[in-house]
């Protein structure tokens, strides 16, 4: 906790990003931030890890949680998404639920809130996407949300479109409790740069790949060093669970894995803002995502 100055009219606190796979979780945090934090692709279950993001203002600092989409658990890694998501929602003073507002409110998602309404905690419902829907089909839909136990307010938003994004951090703001920041106030995250380039691999290999070798791939960084005057030099090794997995991921000739490292590269200098070498290799690793050990040398814990 910061001291020495006056907060008395400061407010902080955590807030847990919740809701099913593809809503917009990821998307709504890298908005209000005006950064990159997290990474985004058309799929499904991208998020793997609770990913805290600080946003302030001059009388505000709310520490988002950005959690894994709640699913049933087919893996032990899915086992992981869905606790770091129920540590998330337990360790936060407000719940934001995110729903897509194309989709009627799900029988999964009403179970869900009644859960969470059960923390005694407030939970706002951000309903994202409007940009896609006529108002006439949104109303109905604040109207069921807002008549769910436990729920103090409905926000409609466009996190593509940065749409709403002000309200709804308004609406946040009202029902923090008064505290000094808890982080320094040009602080973005706590994670480590080995992270964010681990995980800027794992979205290009989203974005180039169908869907088996996506969700059996997970990315570790084994050697990050800066050197001065030279180019960062960065070695990743992308696991996979079978062979046929590894011969996809590296194409003919190497040509996939060369336009997977290429793209990453790029994404993992702009969030440097250096220049950096990166070198891919792919080993295979049988049933990785049920190896608990494993898992948990992956940072899956």
């Amino acid at each position: 906790m910061i001291t020495g100055q006056d907060f008395s009219k400061y407010k902080c606190g955590y807030v847990a990003i919740l809701g099913r796979p593809n809503v917009g979780k990821s998307t709504l945090l890298n908005t209000v931030l005006a950064f990159k934090l997290c990474i985004v692709t058309p799929k499904p279950q991208t998020t793997r890890h609770r990913i805290l993001g600080i946003h302030c203002e001059d009388d505000l600092q709310i520490i988002f949680l950005d959690t894994p989409g709640i699913i049933k658990p087919r893996y032990k890694l899915h086992e992981y998404l869905v606790k770091s998501a129920e540590g998330a929602a337990k360790s936060a003073d407000l719940h934001l639920f995110l729903i897509d507002a194309s989709e009627k409110l799900h029988d999964t998602e009403a179970t869900l809130l009644a859960g969470l309404a059960k923390q005694n905690k407030p939970i706002i419902i951000c309903i994202n996407k409007v940009d896609k829907i006529a108002k006439a089909t949104l109303l109905p839909l604040i109207e069921k949300c807002a008549a769910l136990p436990g729920i103090v307010d409905v926000v409609p938003v466009s996190a593509l479109k940065n749409d709403g994004i002000n309200a709804l951090l308004a609406g946040i703001k009202k029902r923090l409790p008064h505290s000094p920041p808890l982080y320094p106030v040009d602080q973005l995250t706590t994670a480590p740069e080995r992270f964010f380039v681990s995980e800027l691999i794992r979205e290009s290999i989203f974005n180039n790949y169908g869907d088996e070798v996506p969700y059996s791939a997970t990315v570790s960084v084994e050697e990050f060093k800066e050197r001065e005057g030279r180019k960062d030099y960065i070695r990743a090794t992308i696991l996979v669970e079978r062979s046929s997995q590894k011969g996809i991921l590296i194409g003919k000739k190497g040509t996939a894995l060369k336009k997977v490292g290429a793209e990453a590269r790029k994404e993992i200098e702009l969030m440097l803002d250096r220049k950096v070498f990166l070198d891919l290799f792919v080993a295979v690793r049988p049933k990785w995502r049920e190896n608990e050990n494993m898992l948990k040398n992956l940072g899956y814990n």
